[in-house]
């Protein structure tokens, strides 16, 4: 895992966004699945917020949340103090510290197209699942990501970013590779599902364009692409002006399309 390079980075703007994410808007799938007792690891688990909502439904089973980012994990600790089946501890994707046939649920949401080897880290969170345990995951894909109005400075975000997560040997369209990249991995009974973001509220699309409108030049985004040639300062400026000048259309619309597979051990 020493080699992955993480596309967002941990700037404020970009851990301050995960951390508005919940269990009913991000991994509404999973919640049918859900029991009071079992055993919860969520992969990748960012600030803890999906997390922290997956403990209050599966109490008094334990539920652990693993991130690479020390910082992040520390973050974690400090905000959920109160949940006494909830803890928070750095990891490595493809060497989980748990031992096979350990865990009832295994969740991983907005990881794999980050990774340079998914299908690895799906065999290993296979390798910690327990017999009639579920392995879930969820994940965005950015070519399928649609806007209005059209926007110069938004098609020439995607471009960038593309070419920047692809750079970091990463799959920026990972959700229509789940079934595939789950299939090589030997998971089966596999059970398919999409769901959306959507930004086209005031507010939640002016939320958006700012939060996109800092990473560009403040997140490892800008960072990447300024090192490796893929933008200028001038160019990334002018792409965060883009995305507030979107945000501020009253018709705006901004759809994130997300796969997900529930895959049965």
């Amino acid at each position: 895992m020493s080699d992955e390079v993480y596309s967002h980075g941990h700037h404020r703007s970009v851990v301050g966004a995960h951390a508005t994410r919940r269990a009913r808007d991000s991994a509404a799938y999973v919640l049918p699945h859900l029991e009071p007792g079992q055993h919860v690891l969520d992969v990748g688990c960012g600030p803890g917020s999906i997390t922290a909502d997956f403990a209050l439904l599966v109490a008094p089973g334990r539920v652990i949340g693993m991130d690479r980012s020390a910082d992040v994990v520390k973050l974690a600790n400090e905000t959920y103090t109160d949940t006494e089946n909830l803890t928070f501890q750095t990891g490595n994707v493809y060497d989980l510290d748990f031992p096979d046939e350990s865990l009832d649920v295994i969740h991983a949401h907005q990881v794999l197209q980050h990774l340079t080897d998914p299908v690895a880290a799906l065999r290993e969170m296979r390798r910690v699942a327990r017999p009639g345990g579920i392995i879930a995951i969820r994940d965005a894909d950015f070519h399928g990501m649609t806007w209005y109005p059209p926007t110069a400075e938004l098609d020439e975000w995607m471009d960038t970013y593309q070419q920047l997560a692809r750079s970091n040997r990463a799959e920026p369209d990972a959700g229509r590779h789940l079934i595939a990249w789950a299939q090589e991995a030997g998971l089966t009974g596999i059970e398919p599902s999409s769901s959306n973001w959507l930004y086209a509220t005031d507010e939640r699309r002016r939320w958006h364009a700012k939060v996109w409108s800092e990473r560009v030049v403040h997140s490892a985004f800008a960072e990447q692409s300024l090192e490796r040639g893929l933008a200028d300062q001038g160019q990334l400026e002018r792409l965060a002006a883009g995305w507030l000048r979107w945000g501020e259309a009253p018709d705006g619309w901004f759809l994130i399309p997300c796969g997900e597979i529930i895959a049965r051990v």
